[in-house]
């Protein structure tokens, strides 16, 4: 069987250009992907602020996806943020796993707490996790960590912005276990900034026994970041 998926930070539905919340057109770009299921990364839910409305819900009612929200943090203790999903296919179960956070944390860098949302779908069952690594080093070994530790080594798919290069050391235990769907373009497939892009930083892997047909980054100038979507066959 083939399917499309899809990875996109969506800078919390902001236009990268114009600098104002467009759901309308997030949603309108999600929808030209004609993927299966899209992750996403940067999505505000419920909260005291005017702009933390529950978008992962709002875009899902706008392109017809079921939608799931996983929320990593609250900025300010009262604004839900994190990652989301959208799908055409049945959801059979989720999970919220929390990435642990560096004690101590071991730069002066901005540090943020991530997670990992896993979700099993139905016809064809295969898992899909999204993340968003950390800034920092420790967080990202953490983030590897918590991911090694819920991977499934049949049907699975891990996507998100991972903050890091492809040849960063921080990805040698995923691509021991997995496949990097770039491998499947002669293209550098950068992603971002969007508007001028020098580096690869969101990613799709598969397990082993996922064929990839077809990787690419869409030329989509909305959020900060430019999506990415690959063609699988199981």
């Amino acid at each position: 069987m083939k399917l499309k998926v899809a990875s996109f930070n969506i800078f919390h539905c902001e236009d990268y250009l114009k600098e104002k919340i467009d759901f309308d057109a997030f949603a309108e770009l999600i929808s030209s992907l004609d993927a299966d299921v899209v992750g996403l990364n940067e999505v505000h839910g419920n909260g005291d602020w005017e702009e933390y409305e529950p978008q992962a819900e709002i875009l899902g009612a706008k392109t017809g996806y079921n939608s799931f929200f996983a929320k990593a943090t609250e900025l300010d203790g009262t604004n839900p943020f994190g990652n989301a999903v959208l799908t055409r296919k049945a959801i059979r179960s989720v999970e919220v796993i929390p990435i642990p956070d560096p004690e101590p944390k071991k730069y002066d860098g901005y540090y943020e707490t991530r997670c990992v949302l896993k979700m099993k779908i139905e016809n064809p069952d295969f898992t899909v996790l999204i993340t968003h690594f950390g800034l920092n080093p420790d967080e990202q070994e953490n983030a590897v960590n918590t991911i090694l530790a819920n991977l499934e080594e049949e049907r699975c798919v891990l996507m998100g912005d991972l903050n890091v290069r492809p040849d960063d050391k921080a990805l040698l235990p995923i691509r021991e276990r997995m496949l990097d769907t770039a491998s499947a373009s002669d293209e550098a497939l950068l992603s971002f900034p969007s508007d001028l892009p020098d580096r690869k930083i969101d990613y799709i892997f598969t397990s082993k026994d996922i064929k990839t047909l077809k990787v690419e980054v869409p030329d989509k100038v909305l959020s900060d970041h430019l999506p990415i979507t690959a063609e699988i066959e199981f």
